[in-house]
């Protein structure tokens, strides 16, 4: 019975050996047989950027990180590299996560978990760095630019990473720029350039620089209004289409020109107002109180810029007060009225027609003025032969000079 208990608990103490090593082997295999689990990291310069390393079992082995130049920044819970800017967040058998502040771009690189097995496991995780882009300015602006003149802008960034985007708006309207990229050590210097020939329809005009780039939420703008400098233009407008003997009338001298074309002088047919009781000039508004057929004539304004001097013309005419005016404006044909040239040239090839059909009509007549033979004289084409062919004609010449007739 002895020997029985005694063969029993050594077949027991066999079997609870066999089930420890066993669960020793598979505990280690366990250990030995997985990698750490990182992840690449993205951050925006002068961020925050969280590097953390998994195991999903650990029996009791430490880990650790390095940076891109190989150098250990943490050993478990213990720091190992002096800068402040990395700090520890999680510590534990199965992760490690680590911070690194304010990121540079010299952070860039790839990193290191190691689980320290044997043999040691290793696994790497890429921090990716965007170098945000500078504001952009604009260059290139002459105040004011003449009109004519060929001007270049020019919108710059840098410290981008990648390198930015830039995009050109005149007014709302896209226009396209030329683009040049410089690399900068590890960030990017970003230029675009506007050429064009500057005219007044560009004064006033808002030139906008658009910056686009992934570490932008929304992009950075910078807007530049280009003034432009050109000549004066002048034009002349009335209150009535058909001025009234007894009305009140009124004209305006409209100008457009940068600088403004100032002061603007009213004329009269080349001299000065002949009434100025009743002509009243405020500004660039000439006003006639009561028209007469006086006031007929041509009115003139006139203004000038440092860029030069223009002028306008109106012709005037009254009608009277009890008649009918005309169905048009007399100003319809231009402001500076009918063009007598014209006219006097129309005039002058009438009279010449008149003159050659005269001259041709005289010479006509002169040819048909004098003589000639009535039948009677004829005969020749009569005769039987040659011989009385001849008699009958000198017979028919004989009488010819007592046959001929005149006319006028």
């Amino acid at each position: 019975m002895i020997l029985k208990q005694h063969l029993i608990f050594i077949l027991y103490s066999l079997c609870a050996s066999v089930f420890k090593v066993a669960g020793t082997k598979n505990k280690a295999k366990g250990s030995q047989g997985q990698f750490p689990i990182t992840q690449n990291v993205t951050v925006v310069e002068g961020g925050t950027a969280n590097m953390t390393c998994r195991v999903d079992y650990n029996d009791n082995t430490s880990l650790q990180w390095s940076n891109p130049a190989q150098q250990t920044l943490f050993f478990g819970d213990k720091k190992a590299l002096r800068d402040n800017r990395i700090e520890l967040v999680r510590a534990s058998w199965q992760e490690l996560t680590i911070s690194i502040n304010d990121v540079t771009l010299s952070d860039e690189g790839q990193y290191t978990c190691s689980l320290f097995t044997m043999p040691v496991k290793t696994t790497k995780a890429f921090l990716t760095v965007l170098g945000v882009p500078e504001r952009p300015e604009i260059t290139g602006f002459t105040k004011p630019a003449m009109e004519g003149d060929m001007i270049t802008l020019t919108c710059t960034t840098s410290g981008s990473k990648p390198a930015a985007n830039i995009r050109w708006f005149r007014n709302d309207k896209e226009v396209q720029g030329t683009k040049e990229v410089n690399a900068t050590g590890k960030s990017f210097t970003v230029r675009s350039s506007l050429q064009f020939q500057v005219d007044r329809r560009d004064d006033g005009v808002a030139y906008t620089c658009s910056v686009e780039h992934v570490s932008l939420s929304n992009p950075y703008m910078t807007t530049e209004v280009l003034e432009v400098h050109y000549a004066p233009h002048l034009e002349i407008t009335h209150s009535l289409i058909i001025p009234q003997e007894g009305q009140y009338f009124k004209l305006e001298c409209v100008s457009i020109g940068n600088p403004i074309p100032e002061p603007v002088l009213w004329s009269k047919d080349g001299g000065e107002l002949p009434d100025i009781e009743r002509m009243i000039v405020e500004g660039r508004e000439l006003t006639i109180t009561m028209l007469n057929k006086t006031d007929n004539g041509t009115y003139r304004c006139e203004a000038s810029n440092h860029l030069g001097t223009s002028s306008a013309e109106y012709i005037l005419f009254v009608y009277a007060k009890d008649l009918p005016g005309p169905t048009t404006d007399p100003n319809a044909l231009g402001q500076h009225g009918p063009d007598h040239a014209l006219i006097g040239g129309v005039v002058a090839v009438v009279v010449f027609i008149t003159l050659c059909l005269i001259i041709v009509l005289g010479r006509y007549l002169a040819r048909h003025k004098g003589t000639y033979l009535t039948h009677e004289a004829k005969g020749a084409e009569d005769a039987p032969d040659a011989d009385t062919a001849i008699i009958n004609a000198e017979g028919n010449h004989v009488h010819a000079e007592e046959k001929k007739e005149y006319f006028i």
